[in-house]
């Protein structure tokens, strides 16, 4: 909004300024900024509101002992993170990009469908809330309409069903008509993957952080002709954008993890973990850094697989590979402690980031 503002009204006025705007890299500073100041300024605020509305985190009644003393704390703090990211993202884009577009309606769905997810879990009173396959229904609709426009309208039309292999030097695979399905298993893979790990004060937004800032550097790469042609990457043009917006994800999460760090004076909920999820899957899809998100998240992927695996093997055996699913349950329980725990997942996260960094060269 800022940039357009700027170009066209106040161009003569402030022309240092509008030259300035013309960077990616002053517009994301700006969007880290922003995000971060509102998520941090207005959290004691939102806090103190969802204690007054009584909107406490309903702890499973199977979950770890320790956690029965968080169903006081307020939940559904996704909201101010989705409220952060929109407003930056708004400030500092160009919001007339396509990918902008869609990654702000992609925000504004899964936050909706995380918040009714909570909504029900506090009125039933119950950590059941939207049933699976109601939740699912939601995530796969909108994917599937992201997908099916993706197929028409590819963000690079010479690249448009095929996927860079990381460290395979022009590898690529190639979905053909299957690439919408890839995409909505991706959107709605990586949605769930981030909801059940946020678990422990900390722990889902600390990933994302880690995430969201290194697909930001992805999508500046990827946007950028020269830097892309140079690394060997797929260009996809306008995907700068994209790192603004990631950059103000990154700020909103610093700013909430002040107050979720343990012992958490809030948690995000599934206002937060859905849409979160959800707008980083498809970040990476429009960068055409399908396979590269797969290593980003690895922390998630391993949280979504340790929860399969578990009711995979007690339905057939009744027994229990975990003590607890998802795994960071199964740590504490053998008696890590939850700021441990968290810890080192974030380490696991950085660890991953250089890897996928290193992906780059190694080819």
């Amino acid at each position: 909004m800022l940039y357009y503002i700027f170009y066209y009204l106040l161009s003569d006025t402030f022309i240092s300024f509008n030259n300035l705007l013309q960077y990616i890299t002053f517009r994301a500073v700006g969007a880290i900024l922003t995000s971060f100041l509102f998520c941090f300024i207005a959290c004691p605020y939102i806090i103190n509101k969802l204690s007054s509305f009584k909107v406490k985190q309903i702890i499973r009644s199977d979950g770890p002992v320790m956690h029965l003393n968080k169903n006081k704390t307020p939940t559904m703090g996704g909201f101010i993170i989705m409220l952060s990211v929109l407003i930056s993202s708004i400030v500092w884009t160009k919001i007339n990009n396509r990918f902008i577009i869609w990654l702000l309606v992609g925000s504004l769905w899964f936050s909706f469908l995380g918040f009714y997810d909570d909504y029900l879990k506090l009125k039933k009173k119950n950590s059941k809330g939207l049933s699976v396959k109601k939740k699912l229904f939601g995530q796969i609709i909108f994917s599937a309409v992201f997908a099916i426009y993706l197929f028409f309208f590819p963000q690079n039309y010479e690249f448009a069903t095929l996927v860079n292999v990381p460290f395979l030097k022009s590898c690529f695979l190639n979905f053909y008509f299957l690439y919408t399905i890839f995409v909505v298993i991706i959107i709605v893979g990586s949605s769930n993957a981030v909801n059940l790990t946020d678990g422990l004060d900390g722990l889902a937004i600390g990933n994302i952080i880690i995430v969201a800032f290194s697909l930001a550097l992805f999508a500046y790469f990827s946007g950028h002709l020269n830097i892309a042609n140079y690394l060997k990457i797929i260009n996809v043009s306008g995907s700068g954008e994209i790192s603004i917006f990631l950059f103000a994800i990154v700020g909103a999460g610093l700013g909430f993890l002040w107050y979720n760090s343990h012992p958490a004076e809030v948690f995000m909920g599934d206002t937060g973990s859905l849409f979160l999820g959800g707008v980083l899957g498809m970040a990476a899809i429009l960068i055409k850094q399908e396979f590269i998100l797969a290593i980003l998240g690895g922390v998630f992927i391993v949280e979504a697989f340790s929860v399969a695996i578990q009711l995979y093997y007690y339905r057939k055996t009744k027994k229990r590979i975990f003590k607890m699913a998802p795994l960071h349950h199964h740590f504490e329980i053998l008696g890590i402690s939850e700021t441990k725990v968290t810890i080192r997942f974030w380490i696991a996260s950085i660890v991953l980031a250089i890897l996928s960094f290193a992906s780059l060269k190694l080819r």
